[in-house]
């Protein structure tokens, strides 16, 4: 199985300098793009075989990433 990189920076790529910018001044933005990366970790470590956790939990996980990284693209549009 091949598992894909869902960085914020490279979902965005074409953003790579607002996310760091917005990272580093917009504390909301920052506390939100930790948060997202933390639900990536764990998708990526239940998909690797890291850890176990049920179907029904990792699909919950990988729905908040999701409204999280939805949520952190508006964030990015509207700064721009």
């Amino acid at each position: 199985m091949i598992i894909q990189d869902h960085s914020l920076v490279n979902e965005f790529p074409a953003h790579v300098e607002r996310i760091q910018e917005l990272n580093l001044t917009n504390d909301q933005f920052h506390q939100q793009y930790n948060q997202y990366h933390e639900l990536d970790r764990q998708v990526r470590r239940i998909e690797e075989g890291l850890e176990n956790a049920a179907d029904d939990h990792l699909e919950t996980l990988k729905r908040q990433r999701l409204t999280l990284k939805d949520t952190l693209y508006s964030q990015i549009q509207r700064s721009a």
